[in-house]
């Protein structure tokens, strides 16, 4: 393999890796039936925000479509503790729309970046290199090495969650909107600290599932064509 080949292959598998990690926190996030009923269950949020189950899933519902660009406000109405009353208050609504921000640029990166594995393939193809051959193995190669990196990361933020929380907020948001009060801010109580870790580690399998059998499909091709065939 050329050097050229080698990058293009490890551009096309570093954009592969971060559209499969972009997907698999939209599938966790919106795809899972069941899952915030599951979690609203576990931290006792009902109590907590003093609404009945289906009023709650109805704000969740609208709350997703808002962070998915479907709707264009998070003025949603419902009933808390028996009385009606807008869900999200005024500092709430002005912190989901710079998380609504966050949501729409990974998926404008996502498209991006297969943007870039079409392009890395055109380009190999137009070098007449033999895809079949570079592109699983330079594929495998760069899903080791991005994996090396994010578990590094994954094994920092562990040793001290509530910490690199904090970081990644301070990093990513520039106001301190996120910092919401329990005794006034309902949407703190419907999404604890151990609802993100849940959340956290339910895409890292989701993630590791999909990688998992992208690098098994690449092995099998390596071993159908264990040679270049030039």
């Amino acid at each position: 393999m050329k050097p050229i080949h080698i990058f293009l292959g490890i551009i096309c598998a570093f954009a592969l890796m971060i559209t499969l990690l972009i997907t698999s926190v939209e599938a966790v996030t919106y795809w899972t039936p069941g899952y915030y009923e599951k979690e609203y269950t576990k931290y006792h949020v009902l109590e907590n925000v003093h609404m009945e189950m289906e009023d709650l899933l109805d704000v969740t519902k609208e709350m997703m479509a808002y962070l998915r660009g479907r709707r264009q406000d998070l003025h949603v109405p419902t009933t808390v503790n028996g009385q009606p009353r807008e869900f999200f208050n005024q500092r709430e609504i002005a912190h989901m729309e710079d998380v609504r921000g966050l949501f729409l640029a990974a998926i404008a990166i996502r498209r991006i970046c297969l943007l870039l594995i079409l392009a890395s393939i055109v380009l190999l193809s137009f070098m007449k290199a033999e895809i079949r051959y570079v592109l699983p193995r330079t594929i495998c190669a760069g899903t080791i090495l991005f994996f090396a990196l994010l578990a590094a990361l994954a094994t920092i933020i562990s040793t001290n969650f509530s910490k690199y929380f904090i970081v990644f907020h301070k990093i990513f948001f520039n106001n301190d909107l996120w910092m919401l009060n329990p005794s006034t801010d309902l949407l703190i109580n419907i999404v604890p600290e151990p609802f993100f870790m849940d959340t956290a580690a339910r895409i890292a399998v989701t993630y590791g599932i999909c990688v998992a059998a992208v690098f098994l499909l690449c092995l099998a091709v390596i071993h159908r064509f264990p040679h270049a065939p030039f």
